[in-house]
């Protein structure tokens, strides 16, 4: 055997090597991306990054849920108000609600924000969100900085005020804005449960 054997077989096994690890990397980031939520035309979505250095506000939501759906006024009025200054996304995170269902709650609803189905929970573990209707907000560098009730307009299922007397999400959103903490960070939402994943 010629002394350059050995050094020919250690080029084709690096070659090798090389092959598998790039075809490795390719296949990871497909893995991860079918992960996140879709658009209603099943486009992917990462609302981080279209946030764009602004405060972003999740709303968990469901087309079923009567609590979530009496919110929609005052989620459309925050949404107005803070037009420019916060992206709004509505999430919906059951899986047996399919896009068709969706349109027709946005429809039916006059919604004017955009809807995302988050059926692996990737944004519903990210904002620790358990109920619908629930509110989480990310500073403009993406941290959580507020997730929990919208209000205090219900406090119990079935069993509401006649007015809110505190604004969580409202308060919230302004502190964000203004680089500030919101404290306490968490309120407890009422409504559906958001169920696990099967």
């Amino acid at each position: 055997m010629s002394d350059r054997s050995p050094l020919a077989f250690r080029i084709i096994c690096a070659t090798i090597f090389l092959g598998v690890l790039i075809g490795v990397t390719a296949v990871v980031p497909s893995t991860i991306q079918t992960n996140l939520p879709e658009d209603l035309r099943a486009t992917t979505v990462d609302p981080f990054k279209l946030s764009d250095g602004h405060v972003l506000v999740l709303l968990f939501v469901r087309t079923d849920c009567p609590i979530s759906n009496r919110y929609v006024p005052a989620i459309q009025r925050l949404r107005q108000e803070f037009q420019g200054q916060a992206n709004f996304w509505l999430i919906y995170p059951d899986p047996a609600e399919s896009s068709a269902m969706i349109r027709t709650h946005l429809e039916r609803f006059h919604y004017a924000i955009p809807a995302l189905r988050d059926i692996h929970h990737v944004l519903v573990n990210r904002a620790r969100a358990t109920i619908t209707p629930e509110s989480a907000v990310f500073n403009a560098s993406g941290k959580l900085v507020y997730h929990g009730r919208i209000d205090n307009w219900y406090e119990d299922f079935g069993r509401s005020r006649v007015t809110p007397t505190t604004h969580e999400l409202e308060d919230a959103i302004q502190n964000a804005l203004a680089g500030k903490s919101t404290i306490p960070d968490h309120a407890n939402a009422v409504g559906c449960y958001i169920s696990d994943l099967k």
